[in-house]
């Protein structure tokens, strides 16, 4: 049996592990924790809470993800983003646990015309991407057997996302203005946590940066517009321009990733955004 701590496990991605923990029981034993439990951003916490524990894996979902809100609260943002992953990193390294960290496509300036790959140089454009990106580099310097996986648009049953707010928008007005020319990806958390799950079942160890997403292009208007639909509501939904929708953090205009390489070190096929954004959406009707 592998033993498998779950940090952040009120968030959309800990809570999606928790969802299909009953599909892995035979092979793991989770442990799942929070803020409340464990403030990674302490270092004296993160030691004594793996004091005479055998962890396999630690899989971080912990993170601050207020977008806007970390332009305002930059030390917070970089002592859970960027500390609190070198602490659990380190402490990993030391137990001989291995770390699985979620990064995001936010370490990228969105200036590329094609997908980035990891071997591009981040360049982040707000202080969330740019903690994330600390936090990164922090690992690599501390730990040895680290994947640290970088996703996008995450959404999910669970907590507040683009996929939730839509459909309660939805319900609320006639008519939605929604953003056209940010062009990502998105990521069901559910996909994602199946994903890091077959990591370990898999016992891979090549070890490094991965990206990860449900396949496909996209920009939030385009979400927007399959959202309004599956969700069987007369709301219009109408295109602007980021210029007429200003936000505090500067996202970035591009942030399709590369998956290439993830498909073929872990011999995976991901699911189409279309699929995965039915399931979510019907789940969240009924």
């Amino acid at each position: 049996m592998l033993s498998i701590l779950v940090t952040g496990s009120n968030g959309q991605l800990g809570m999606s592990i928790q969802e299909i923990k009953g599909q892995f029981t035979e092979n793991i034993v989770f442990h799942f924790t929070d803020a409340n439990e464990l403030d990674i951003s302490n270092e004296k916490a993160v030691r004594n809470f793996f004091k005479n524990k055998n962890y396999d894996y630690c899989i971080n979902c912990a993170a601050y993800t207020a977008v806007d809100n970390a332009e305002d609260n930059i030390d917070l943002a970089y002592a859970i983003n960027a500390d609190g992953s070198k602490y659990l990193a380190k402490v990993c390294d030391e137990y001989n646990c291995i770390f699985i960290h979620v990064s995001t496509d936010f370490v990228f300036d969105g200036t590329k015309e094609e997908p980035y790959t990891t071997l591009d140089q981040p360049r982040p454009l707000n202080i969330y991407g740019a903690s994330k990106l600390e936090g990164e580099r922090l690992i690599q310097k501390v730990a040895k057997k680290y994947f640290i996986i970088r996703t996008s648009w995450v959404y999910s049953e669970f907590g507040n996302n683009f996929v939730k707010t839509m459909i309660k928008l939805g319900k609320e007005k006639d008519r939605l203005d929604v953003v056209s020319d940010q062009i990502g990806s998105p990521t069901y958390a559910r996909d994602l946590a199946h994903f890091l799950l077959k990591i370990i079942l898999d016992k891979n160890n090549k070890y490094g940066i991965y990206h990860f997403s449900n396949e496909g292009v996209l920009s939030w208007y385009d979400f927007a517009q399959a959202i309004i639909k599956l969700s069987n509501s007369d709301t219009k939904v109408f295109p602007v321009s980021s210029s007429d929708y200003k936000t505090k953090a500067e996202r970035p205009k591009f942030s399709v990733m590369n998956k290439d390489e993830t498909i073929t070190v872990f011999n995976i096929e991901l699911e189409p955004w279309q699929n995965s954004l039915k399931t979510c959406v019907r789940n969240l009707n009924y």
